[in-house]
């Protein structure tokens, strides 16, 4: 799966999880934060993403990620 096709998924889980959010908003260069998503808003788009894509990913490599372009390429090099 290419990376637009993972920013794509993503994307549509912040939009499900926090629909007030604007998907033209989701970019590559935000975090979830700044678009207003709280810690609890994160975790579950990470786990709906995880479970849309069937993989898995240790939870300590998500720590630190600064931006949803970062999260789409911690997912790219887990994917089989």
């Amino acid at each position: 799966m290419d990376e637009q096709l993972l920013f794509e998924t993503v994307r549509r889980h912040i939009v499900a999880v926090v629909p007030e959010i604007d998907p033209a908003e989701v970019t590559p260069e935000v975090s979830m934060a700044d678009l207003g998503c709280n810690s609890i808003d994160r975790a579950e788009v990470v786990t709906l993403v995880l479970e849309d894509l069937g993989i898995d990913v240790p939870v300590p490599e998500f720590h630190g990620l600064p931006h949803i372009g970062a999260l789409v390429e911690l997912l790219r090099a887990h994917r089989p």
